[in-house]
């Protein structure tokens, strides 16, 4: 690394946001002039490749997902067994999903696989099916992008810093297992944690879900809150009783 460190971004009030990393403000003003604008409101590192799923053949949700309008991706971690249903409208369109572990529910990955391509890795509690089939941690290329997620952000950083992640360095770095949604830019790559989409414990902040943008000048996110599960089960019980569902 070279100093650098992450910021936490602690607005998931659904604004585009970017962020700075690195402790001078120099640096940005910089960085302005090369065209990559670490410190404008979208963060941004512009994508070279065309796009490509990292899975080599489509799934059986092909034929079931909306077309997507343009290149989005969305992320999500730490379900923890339960899937707010307001996900798959947040992610309507997308190009792909990153899901970055403790899922604990397999059929949460069949549910977002109708929306669009999913790459997933194993969290530290998920076992049996989920630990046995899903790595720790997964590269490719989405909608352009070069990605590296795992469940661990603490993991990430220490692999990529000792050069023990082979290949090309990634656009996109995302993580999970903290509960707390951040973005930061780390020697040219968007560290990305999207929070929890399901705040299970008490002291958690109120579950967030991203979605990152890709456009021809780079990358931008936008944290997108969701109701905690008791005001969510809440909402549902009103509306059944008012005939709504």
């Amino acid at each position: 690394m070279t100093g650098e460190h992450l910021l936490p971004v602690r607005a998931p009030h659904g604004d585009w946001v970017g962020v700075r990393s690195g402790p001078q403000a120099t640096a940005g003003r910089e960085s302005a002039r090369r065209g990559d604008d670490k410190g404008g409101r979208q963060a941004r590192r512009p994508p070279t490749r065309q796009a490509r799923s990292p899975r080599p053949t489509p799934s059986a949700g092909d034929a079931q997902r909306p077309k997507a309008t343009k290149r989005r991706i969305g992320v999500i971690s730490d379900n923890h067994g339960y899937l707010d249903p307001a996900v798959l409208d947040h992610f309507a369109g997308v190009t792909h999903i990153i899901h970055a572990g403790d899922i604990t529910d397999p059929g949460i990955l069949a549910t977002l696989d109708t929306v669009a391509p999913v790459t997933a890795v194993a969290g530290n509690l998920d076992t049996g099916d989920l630990a046995e089939r899903l790595p720790r941690e997964a590269s490719g290329e989405v909608a352009g992008v070069r990605i590296l997620v795992g469940h661990k952000p603490k993991r990430l950083l220490n692999r990529l810093s000792t050069g023990g992640v082979a290949g090309e360095r990634p656009d996109l770095v995302v993580g999970g297992h903290t509960h707390v949604p951040s973005a930061a830019w780390v020697d040219g790559a968007l560290y990305l944690n999207p929070g929890t989409a399901s705040s299970p414990d008490e002291e958690d902040d109120g579950p967030t879900v991203a979605v990152v943008e890709v456009e021809s000048a780079g990358l931008s996110v936008k944290f997108i809150p969701l109701p905690r599960r008791a005001e969510a089960a809440e909402i549902g019980r009103v509306a059944t009783a008012a005939g709504l569902s």
